[in-house]
């Protein structure tokens, strides 16, 4: 798949279905965030633009071990939704 495909098919995900399913993105990683807070018993606090990042890099680290077409269309989607909620997009 070319670079501009993984990005469109991305940006159809983000923007589309799973949008649908899970709510504006910012909610979403809020919820994240708060959950992992309060499951690492941290004093600092996981921002949802901290979420979005995490999530991209456990798609990352799944790469590891080969690569996977998925991994890099959700890396971008979750990289894209974090650089919009970390720059008042």
């Amino acid at each position: 798949m070319k670079r501009s495909e993984i990005l469109k098919t991305a940006d159809g995900l983000i923007n589309g279905e799973r949008q649908d399913y899970y709510g504006p993105p910012e909610n979403s990683f809020k919820r994240i965030g708060d959950l992992w807070t309060a499951y690492l018993e941290h004093e600092v606090v996981i921002t949802p633009v901290d979420a979005a990042n995490m999530m991209a890099l456990m798609k990352i680290a799944r790469l590891a071990n080969g690569p996977h077409l998925d991994s890099y269309v959700d890396a971008c989607g979750y990289l894209a939704l974090a650089g919009e909620m970390g720059t008042d997009g």
